[in-house]
């Protein structure tokens, strides 16, 4: 017997009953996104290795151990992107969009992908709705984008969500306290993990971003890096609390916090979900500002600041709320004989055209396997079509909620679904 084929480890199907809340998620950010003057990118899954070398960090665990990397038969290094920035940031210099505007707004959604440890809403193919605004240097435009994901998230009615807030500071003023930090870290050798000892000489502030809880603990004790920011970060981070606090965005100050991404410079941000859904895997959000990334890359000197949302974890959410996701159909046709199976496919067809959701069993059946289909499906109407119905032109639309019969005739079956379904919403908002 040949084996079962599976899908592979960490990368799941979506199918409907499901797939109706990522449309859902999907749709609403293109739409909110769209207020805010942000416009849709679309970048290859599949980038030049180097790419994410140079922006994410080498020494990052992103790079040295989660990116599915291969060569392509002409010996390239590919690799599945694990992140949406640094591609955005290379179709902004490819396209040298900075001749074309002084003040770009992108956003994006789609699979990435990285081959980690999965957890609740951590995947090895997971999906990412984020944004990226090229050209300002101001506090206003970190706190635009804070302001964005605040408002998303509380479009799609998820509560409990904290955002966290630092300042990483600049080529100015890190320095100092890199060297601070490494001091620290060096008279604590003794009880970090290995691959903290790795990063305490490469990049000291990954020391930071490690899980192992032991290392967690020390970083907790080390230097603050917002007694380490020059004038300039300082009086930029006093200004976007300023503005968050304008806005009436709470937030809370976290200096211990870091991004798990090198490009970050100055604000960093992270939406953190208190809900037991989620387990520990609580970041449903994040981002920064980089205003050395698109440079970095062989690009414009460009300021930039970005975020990224994780829907895995915004749809796991979801799903414990009582709210129904997709759109039922409008009409489901039950045939009575035989004779009516060919009728009622043209009618449905018909109504299809004409705008309605018609479900119809192609299989025929009993119709009392029909009507529990029907049921089944969520339908407003059901209307049997016999012999009778056929020859009358004339039938009976059935109303789900109540089993209340309209007659209706099969002419004008379109506008009589169209009417009864705003009388029953109307009805409904009335009565709440």
């Amino acid at each position: 017997m040949s084996q079962t084929l599976a899908a592979v480890k960490g990368m799941n199907d979506l199918l409907p009953g499901e797939i109706e809340i990522w449309q859902h998620v999907e749709g609403l950010a293109r739409e909110l996104f769209g207020r805010f003057g942000y416009g849709e990118i679309r970048t290859p899954m599949v980038e030049d290795t180097a790419l994410f070398v140079r922006s994410v960090g080498e020494e990052t665990d992103i790079v040295g151990k989660e990116m599915y990397t291969f060569d392509d038969k002409g010996g390239r290094s590919l690799s599945l992107r694990p992140e949406g920035t640094a591609p955005a940031a290379r179709a902004y210099i490819e396209h040298s969009i900075l001749n074309q505007e002084p003040l770009t707004r992108w956003f994006y959604t789609g699979p990435m992908f990285r081959y980690e440890r999965m957890k609740t809403g951590r995947y090895r193919q997971f999906y990412q709705v984020g944004a990226e605004a090229y050209g300002s240097k101001e506090p206003a435009q970190d706190v635009e984008v804070m302001d964005m994901v605040a408002q998303f998230l509380q479009a799609l009615g998820l509560q409990d969500i904290a955002l966290n807030l630092n300042s990483l500071g600049d080529e100015a003023c890190r320095p100092a306290y890199h060297a601070k930090l490494v001091e620290y870290l060096k008279a604590h050798i003794e009880e970090l993990c290995g691959d903290c000892h790795r990063r305490m000489e490469t990049n000291p502030l990954r020391v930071l971003d490690c899980k192992n809880p032991k290392c967690q603990e020390v970083a907790g004790k080390g230097p603050n890096v917002l007694e380490f920011l020059c004038e300039p970060c300082k009086a930029h981070f006093d200004d976007v609390q300023r503005k968050l606090t304008a806005l009436e965005i709470k937030y809370v100050v976290n200096p211990r916090m870091v991004r798990g991404l090198d490009y970050y410079t100055r604000t960093v941000f992270e939406f953190i979900a208190s809900h037991p859904a989620l387990g520990t895997a609580s970041t449903v959000g994040g981002g920064g500002r980089y205003d050395k990334l698109v440079k970095s890359l062989g690009g414009p000197d460009v300021p930039a600041v970005g975020f990224a949302c994780g829907l895995d974890r915004l749809v796991l959410l979801l799903k414990e709320g009582t709210r129904k996701f997709g759109a039922s159909p409008d009409l489901f046709i039950a045939v009575a004989d035989p004779g009516s199976q060919d009728t009622a496919f043209t009618l449905a067809s018909k109504l299809r055209r004409e705008g309605l959701r018609v479900d119809f069993d192609t299989r025929g059946g009993s119709l009392k396997s029909q009507m529990k289909r029907s049921d089944k499906s969520g339908a407003r109407f059901t209307l049997v079509l016999g012999e009778q119905e056929r020859t009358s032109g004339e039938a009976k639309l059935k109303r789900m909620a109540d089993g209340s019969l309209i007659p209706v005739s099969l002419s004008g079956l379109a506008a009589a679904v169209r009417e009864h379904s705003a009388t029953e919403v109307a009805q409904r908002g009335n009565a709440t």
